[in-house]
């Protein structure tokens, strides 16, 4: 598919990536179990390693069958490639470590997923990684937090399980004003319910282990490049891209890459952490996923509009005192999620009981 973009997102979920078979011929994904890969020749091993073009060397780092569901995943976010790996968690950690390092911070929206509030406020803090927390819905209150080691903004679509929905092209627009990329957490809205990059957002990142996937099957994650991110602009702001890289024979990342696009942030994801820390996507799970993703434009409204339903239904229920869902009018949040998901508010869903002696929460998946 030379023009994937070209396709409707349903026909992108079938088909994205993948050509069939050279030598079988075959329509299915095939599950590519191999650790290693026959070069061709000297030459074609030196350039793999050189990134003079690109192909398989080792499958920690790259493997056919995680390859398409990357190119999928890239085609239905609209970015200029993706990585695979182990977990959502992992996806969170190599795309912030990658560009952020000890004595360096970067700022995070307050509503963010428990397992993430606890990497960045434990894990990262071990690892001399400074996180400033801003309220989304104040976007301009991020401006105070920034300095000269401020790396990036993140944030989630909704976010879990508060269930606010930024207003994100303002959060993207006052994160650019101050030369800082975006990552967003798309995991509960996926592809089909937001396009991150059509907001703003420069870094898109998911466990698959939701809703791309469906099943519950597998654990795993992705981590999608825009390719909009211009890292070169503020001169010396981004050595990870403009200087040599010492972990990587002296090559300049910016520069070596060119040719093939505003591709360094996800191919330094790749050649870096991932290679270094190894949590790598297996092509079993990953042929998992891309059976997931043929069904995503089928399950999603499905999702949205049992969420709604039973959201109104409890909204009128005498044992209930509160219910938390963006589809709703009176929601806080309803105008910006009519603004940025059209197609639905997810599924999560949260609702208080009367008379109940704790907070009450429920998930519809």
């Amino acid at each position: 598919m030379s023009d994937q973009t070209a396709y409707r997102f349903d026909t992108r979920c079938l088909h994205a990536g993948q050509a069939p078979d050279p030598i079988t011929g075959s329509r299915a994904v095939p599950i590519h179990a191999t650790s290693s890969y026959v070069f061709k020749s000297t030459d074609h091993a030196a350039n793999l390693f050189a990134l003079k073009e690109f192909g398989n060397i080792y499958s920690r780092l790259m493997n056919p069958t995680c390859d398409v569901l990357e190119q999928r995943m890239a085609a239905l976010d609209g970015g200029v490639g993706a990585l695979a790996v182990s977990s959502g968690q992992a996806a969170i950690t190599i795309s912030i470590l990658t560009i952020c390092h000890s004595g360096q911070n970067f700022i995070s929206a307050t509503s963010l997923y428990g397992g993430t509030w606890t990497l960045f406020t434990q894990t990262f803090a071990k690892l001399g990684v400074e996180v400033r927390f801003f309220d989304p819905a104040q976007p301009e209150s991020l401006r105070k937090l920034v300095d000269e080691n401020t790396r990036c903004v993140y944030l989630e679509t909704l976010g879990n399980p508060k269930n606010d929905v930024p207003d994100f092209a303002t959060v993207a627009r006052i994160a650019h004003d101050l030369g800082l990329p975006v990552v967003c957490d798309n995991t509960v809205m996926t592809p089909y319910l937001f396009r991150p990059f059509e907001h703003g957002i420069d870094i898109a990142v998911y466990s698959c282990t939701k809703f791309i996937g469906g099943h519950g099957l597998h654990i795993g994650g992705c981590i999608v490049d825009s390719g909009k991110f211009d890292w070169t602009l503020a001169a010396g702001k981004w050595p990870e891209f403009t200087a040599p890289d010492p972990s990587y024979h002296g090559m300049v990342f910016a520069e070596a890459l060119k040719p093939f696009g505003n591709i360094a942030f996800i191919i330094k994801c790749r050649t870096h952490l991932l290679r270094d820390m190894g949590s790598c996507m297996s092509p079993f799970a990953a042929f998992l996923f891309l059976l997931g993703l043929e069904t995503l434009h089928v399950r999603m409204p499905r999702h949205c509009e049992n969420a709604l339903a039973v959201a109104q239904h409890l909204e009128k229920h005498p044992a209930v005192e509160w219910v938390n869902y963006p589809g709703l009018p009176n929601h806080p949040f309803h105008a910006n999620a009519k603004k940025y998901l059209p197609l639905g508010c997810g599924a999560i869903l949260g609702f208080g009981i009367k008379g109940a002696p704790w907070p009450s929460f429920s998930r519809i998946l």
